[in-house]
């Protein structure tokens, strides 16, 4: 058997050779003869794709036309169906807001995560694949940054600064202590032999733990702003949201780290100490450089307009890149980055590069976080999920209580160094505004492979998400009514009020200077200082010396502008009102004044409002308001042209009039 399988090897190499051969020494066209096979078992091999030649050789073969319409969707597959998911997110959006009392009483990621829901059971019902699944690198690459620069560049400055303690207490020290806390009693839970979680370790709970101490409390912010709650309690809320997530990260990455360690020693528990406060301080080190040389830039941009907003958008994201780049905390980067551009960019930049760059990270932003609570729907019903209700109800219990007593202990400890100490009801407006979302999902869905049971932690967070997205959300604004928390005074400062309270502010570092007490209001005055003759001369393009008194009226007045305009934005009612009624009377007297006092801006500026503005329209009016306020000054010579052209475009970009 041997020798004969052998010789049937043998012919067909001969074979194969032989047509080889003979087909290499025929002309170009020619028709070749194919020598006859050896007798066995051997296969009829056809060639599939024809030579350049073949259509010589076969002169009644079916020539191929040329195609009129094709279609390649695996090319456009990716951009398509993203660009398919934000119409759709942004369709749902506007349906949302059309009836005014769904959203008054539902927060927007409810109606996000419901529609993802719905989608989700559609999918799961026709057997469709669910979408591309969510990787570590694309969240913390393209999804996270516009959402950290949205928080970082919105972010209240004054009221930050002197609560900074406070939001830096809560996010740092409350976060650790819900992360141990959590953590350490789920490890004591994994050892009930009934919940079948004994093989979920110490290290491996804590990175759970770290994960879902990750507060997003965005519908409680939008509550905070439509009932007007005192300013305190909001950015103490706000920050704490913001600065958790970069101290949840860093935690993230170093229990990750250690739960591939089989055992713990001391030394890493001092080195991660360390590692923590390294990463923390550099990322605000890089934050502070790329948000100076961002301020410097702009300086020379005047010939260049147009590219103003871009170097906003690219200096924020290079500190987030770099700061990933050296390991370094990129959220922590990127928010101080923001921080600072907004404190000296908006004085080089024009107004209406200013407003670019608002509604820009604003559509970013709402993009990232829509994204991601459709994902967390979609992916709630397509994707295979371990439920152990077990775990989940000790996750919750435990995260409820270690968030409750965490409020207690850090305002009792750190009440007696603030000026307005929190009362009961801040403390449970704290300690029920703790929802969770976007990032504690996205984090625990790109848990690594080599962490043992990642399922239930996936499926334990969702559960999470969704009661306190859904059961918080919803009811914050009954109980906020119903215990009657401190709001603060809707109406803006008057000049008085503001000079009044500058006055007490430089007396008050004034007194700590002269006791030798460093408080607040010492170190803000010397920054003020060393800002005013250092930095702003080196940062801020035309740093002239301004009246600080029509400084502040010109911010005041376009606050109060501003605030009519929100209050009125909302106004569809086609009937005139009395404001719209009386409009022909003071366009009259404001004609007749401006013919007197010779101020044909005014008067070119009326004219072109009477030919071409509905008078019916809120904003309309609002505009006339402003140019009544801005004209009465002009005419008693407060402004030069540059700065009265300046806020004519001011009025006119932020009531959408061009």
């Amino acid at each position: 058997m041997t020798s004969m399988r052998g010789s049937r090897q043998l012919k067909m190499v001969v074979y194969f050779l032989t047509t080889g051969l003979h087909l290499l020494t025929l002309p170009r066209g020619s028709v070749a003869e194919i020598p006859n096979k050896p007798s066995g078992t051997v296969t009829d091999l056809s060639s599939t794709k024809s030579a350049p030649g073949d259509h010589q050789i076969f002169p009644d073969a079916v020539k191929p036309d040329l195609p009129v319409f094709a279609m390649n969707y695996p090319r456009i597959q990716v951009p398509f169906e993203i660009t398919l998911w934000v119409l759709l997110a942004s369709f749902a959006r506007i349906g949302f807001h059309i009836y005014h009392k769904v959203p008054f009483w539902v927060p927007e990621p409810c109606l996000l995560i419901s529609i993802g829901l719905m989608l989700g059971a559609i999918m799961h019902a026709v057997h469709e694949e669910p979408p591309a699944m969510l990787s570590y690198d694309l969240f913390f690459l393209y999804i996270l940054p516009p959402m950290v620069l949205d928080s970082g560049y919105f972010m209240p400055t004054r009221p930050f600064f002197e609560n900074i303690g406070t939001v830096l207490w809560f996010a740092v020290v409350g976060t650790l202590w819900n992360s141990i806390g959590v953590g350490m009693s789920l490890y004591g839970v994994c050892q009930i032999g009934a919940l079948e979680v004994q093989d979920i370790n110490l290290q491996e709970n804590l990175l759970f733990a770290s994960i879902i101490s990750a507060v997003d409390p965005v519908a409680v912010l939008s509550v905070f702003e439509d009932v007007s709650v005192n300013e305190q309690l909001y950015i103490v809320v706000f920050g704490e949201s913001l600065f958790s997530d970069a101290v949840t990260v860093v935690l993230y990455n170093m229990f990750t780290f250690v739960a591939e360690m089989p055992e713990v020693e001391p030394v890493n528990l001092f080195l991660g100490v360390a590692k923590f406060f390294v990463v923390d301080l550099g990322g605000l080190a890089f934050g502070l450089v790329f948000g100076f040389v961002a301020s410097f830039t702009t300086r020379f941009t005047s010939k260049v307009r147009e590219i103003e907003p871009l170097f906003i958008f690219m200096y924020s994201y290079l500190a987030y890149l770099v700061a990933e780049l050296f390991n370094i905390s990129s959220i922590m980067a990127i928010v101080t980055c923001a921080l600072t551009m907004k404190y000296y960019v908006e004085e080089n930049v024009t107004q209406r590069s200013c407003t670019t760059i608002r509604h820009v990270v604003k559509m970013l932003s709402s993009i990232s976080e829509t994204l991601i609570f459709f994902f967390l729907g979609v992916v709630t019903i397509t994707t295979e999920h371990e439920w152990n209700w077990g775990y989940i109800l000790f996750t919750l219990l435990f995260a409820f209580l270690w968030r409750g007593l965490g409020i207690l202990v850090l305002t009792q400890i750190i009440n007696p160094f603030r000026t307005i100490p929190f009362n009961f009801k801040d403390q449970f407006m704290l300690g029920y505004s703790g929802l969770r979302g976007a990032v504690a999902f996205a984090l625990v869905f790109t848990l690594p492979d080599h962490i043992g049971r990642n399922k239930p932690f996936v499926s334990t967070t969702i559960c999470l998400i969704l009661f306190t997205v859904f059961i918080q959300g919803i009811s914050i604004r009954p109980l906020m009514e119903f215990i009657n928390v401190r709001r603060t005074n809707r109406n803006l400062d008057t000049i008085n009020v503001e000079v009044h309270s500058r006055l007490m502010e430089h007396a008050i570092a004034g007194i700590e200077d002269i006791c030798g007490q460093w408080g607040h209001y010492y170190w803000k005055d010397k920054f003020m200082k060393f800002d005013n003759q250092f930095l702003r001369h080196i940062l801020i393009k035309d740093n002239r010396a301004e009246s600080s008194i029509v400084a502040l009226y010109k911010k005041l007045e376009l606050q109060s502008a501003m605030e009519i305009l929100d209050i009125v934005s909302g106004d569809t009612s086609t009937a005139p009102s009395v404001i719209s009624l009386c409009i022909p009377v003071f366009l009259c007297f404001w004609l007749i004044t401006s013919i007197v006092s010779k101020t044909c801006g005014s008067l070119y500026l009326i004219i072109w409002l009477v030919l071409r503005i509905p008078w019916q329209n809120s904003a309309c009016r609002v505009s006339i308001w402003c140019l009544f306020h801005y004209g009465h000054f002009e005419s008693k010579g407060f402004f030069s042209n540059n700065q009265r052209q300046e806020l004519y475009s001011k009025v006119f970009i932020n009531t959408g009039l061009k």
